[in-house]
């Protein structure tokens, strides 16, 4: 049984900084590839990052330059540190083994203007 937990979610201000962490059990992170997905309210969810066992790494054009993904395979988790952030980026975050239906419970990121 594959979980993954999210956290780090929380209010900042606009400018401010985050770092979402997601832990996970019954799968190796670092064998997989795995991403960052968001969903505002009414819209669909997104693909914000993608990080895959070799380390490459892909983002969406609204998050490049300000969003890093990156991975501790000793702590299998994944992290996305996010810079710069507006109130656009708020939104519920969420990890997920790509190419599966395992996902995270979700955690808000709200960014005030």
């Amino acid at each position: 049984q594959v979980q993954l937990v999210e956290s780090g979610g929380g209010l900042v201000q606009a400018g401010g900084s985050l770092r979402l962490s997601c832990a996970a059990s019954g799968a190796i992170l670092g064998f997989n590839t795995m991403g960052w997905y968001r969903q505002a309210p009414g819209k669909q969810r997104e693909l914000v990052a993608v990080i895959t066992s070799g380390g490459s790494t892909n983002y969406a054009d609204s998050v490049k330059g300000r969003f890093t993904i990156s991975r501790d395979n000793a702590k299998n988790t994944i992290y996305l540190r996010m810079n710069s952030l507006t109130p656009e980026d708020t939104a519920v975050y969420y990890c997920n083994l790509h190419g599966t239906a395992y996902w995270g419970q979700g955690t808000q990121v709200t960014v005030s203007s």
